[in-house]
């Protein structure tokens, strides 16, 4: 159905709100005994005023005409192309009366491939539609609030509301959304298994957009989840806590950018395709350097060809370590920030258009300072490549690889930096920088512009001798006896409409210890979400 802006009820009591006001003098002073003298001045003052009033309204109907009647002109213009792509895809079928034959035998000795739209004809088809009821809704509905800002600029809310059901079987570290299989570690739920729901990965996002300096156009954003832990209150372990988890500024010029805020990366910029794993990333421990850090970066892009560009970054981010903060009232500096150096690291990268996608080869570096006190000083480094290759229309392979020493900041070696033969208190106890490496690959399928499907394995190994050699794990890191973890996925991600998601994946985690058997344990999640 149709909907007509000009015969809208929106457009009724406007219409009839202009008529008045332009009836309105005439029904004061066209009627009734002319004013006496003394309130000749008065009289014609009002009129005056009436009048100019008068004329406000006709230039706001007049622009609020002209403003409907461009909307009219684009959804006719929408109309006009999906007709014209029909037709397309009539024209097809061999012409009847151009072969002698009828028009039902026509239809029926026609090949498959002509009786069949060309492939993506059809989900354009369904694209067009969508954008056309798209517009229709917008049209009638421009009269609702908007998001207002104490600034003169815009600001834009976003965010997902997303639902999960999962359903562990063995022993996890985590009911929602786990990384480990923590059997053999003795803590973590039930080994027989664990059935749950939740919310808490539900995002919230604010945009602004910012005034243009010197031809740079200043933006930002920032956004939060309610992964941060759970209430101290019964029935606490569903009431999610909200947690920040990226915000930047960015400065956006012609062929380079500013970026500041607390962002993935920058040298490690994919992630897996996954709508059971937003709290964290898919393949957190087990291959993926993603831990959200403070940067400050600039980027600049080099064009090669029409179809070929080179990209620069390099920047600064906080030194981040890995452990535990021991108090949650004040920040206290870890080693990293206890070293009074930056972490520095730079990623260079080339793409090029194919199948109407970016194929991307990138390479990064990191380095930064840990001071563990009484002169111990660890070099935290790593080396990384990501790739992003389309491998046909509907085929595509990403991946990323690292290796590392102390990078426990970045997500690597589980989230520790160093091991040592002793306690740290002691001045006297060695430590070193845990060596690790560790990657993952993702091989997805776009069945249609709605479906897709996504299959994965990634892998966390630090380094046995390491561990063997320095037994000992500072008390501010998680998991002291774990070696390397191992995670691999399924998932399939439909998309009914651009706002509407729905998911289902698998997920087998598979840990090993320094020393004893290695545990397994299986992930089930059904999730749905609607974006705004």
């Amino acid at each position: 159905m149709t909907v007509d802006p000009v015969n809208s009820r929106f457009w009724r009591p406007v219409v009839w709100t202009g008529i008045a006001c332009l009836a309105l003098p005439g029904l004061l002073f066209g009627q009734g005994a002319a004013p006496d003298n003394s309130d000749a001045q008065s009289t014609s003052g009002n009129i005056r005023e009436l009048q100019t009033q008068v004329s406000e309204l006709k230039q706001i109907l007049l622009q609020m005409s002209e403003e409907m009647t461009k909307s009219r002109q684009e959804t006719t213009q929408l109309r006009d192309e999906l007709e014209a792509l029909r037709k397309q895809v009539g024209s097809q079928v061999p012409n009847a009366a151009a072969t002698g034959e009828s028009a039902s035998e026509a239809q029926g000795q026609a090949s498959p491939s002509a009786q069949t739209p060309a492939p993506g004809q059809e989900e354009r088809l369904e694209r067009l539609e969508e954008q056309v009821q798209l517009e229709q809704a917008a049209i009638g509905e421009q009269n609702q609030t908007k998001v207002e800002s104490a600034s003169k600029f815009h600001v834009r809310l976003s965010g997902a509301v997303i639902f999960n059901v999962v359903n562990n079987v063995g022993a996890v570290d985590s009911l929602d959304f786990p990384e480990l299989a923590t059997g053999g570690l003795g803590y973590g739920t039930s080994a027989g298994g664990s059935f749950g729901m939740n919310l808490s990965q539900s995002l919230i996002g604010l945009e602004v957009f910012g005034p243009t300096l010197g031809g740079a156009h200043v933006s930002g954003n920032v956004q939060f989840d309610f992964a941060g832990g759970y209430a101290d209150t019964p029935n606490g372990a569903v009431l999610g806590l909200p947690r920040l988890r990226t915000g930047v500024i960015r400065i956006a010029g012609t062929n380079t950018d500013v970026v500041a805020g607390q962002d993935t990366p920058f040298f490690s910029p994919l992630s897996p395709t996954s709508f059971a794993y937003s709290a964290n990333p898919e393949f957190s421990y087990a291959g993926n350097l993603w831990t959200w850090t403070p940067q400050i970066r600039v980027e600049h892009w080099i064009t090669i060809s029409d179809r070929s560009k080179f990209l620069m970054q390099g920047g600064i981010l906080d030194p981040l370590a890995g452990e535990i903060p021991p108090t949650q009232i004040v920040r206290v500096p870890g080693p990293g920030e206890v070293s009074r150096i930056p972490a520095v690291a730079t990623r260079f990268a080339w793409s090029y258009d194919v199948f109407g996608r970016e194929l991307t080869l990138g390479a990064g570096g990191y380095y930064s300072r840990q001071n563990w006190g009484f002169g111990r000083n660890a070099d935290a480094w790593a080396g990384t490549s990501d790739w992003l290759l389309p491998l046909t229309n509907r085929w595509e392979l990403s991946g990323e690889f690292y290796r590392g020493r102390a990078i426990g900041g970045l997500g690597g070696a589980l989230g520790r930096s160093v091991v040592t033969d002793g306690p740290l208190s002691d001045p006297s106890t060695d430590i070193q920088g845990l060596n690790a490496v560790g990657g993952w690959a993702q091989l997805k399928f776009r069945q249609t512009e709605k479906l897709e499907w996504n299959a994965g394995f990634g892998e966390d190994n630090s380094f046995a001798s390491d561990l063997r050699e320095y037994p000992y794990v500072p008390d501010g890191y998680l998991y002291p006896n774990v070696a390397r973890n191992l995670g691999s996925f399924v998932n399939f991600i439909y998309r009914p409409r651009s706002d509407l998601v729905f998911s289902v994946e698998y997920r087998h985690l598979h840990t090993f210890l320094i020393q004893g058997p290695s545990d397994t344990a299986s992930h089930i999640d059904a999730g749905m979400g609607i974006l705004f």
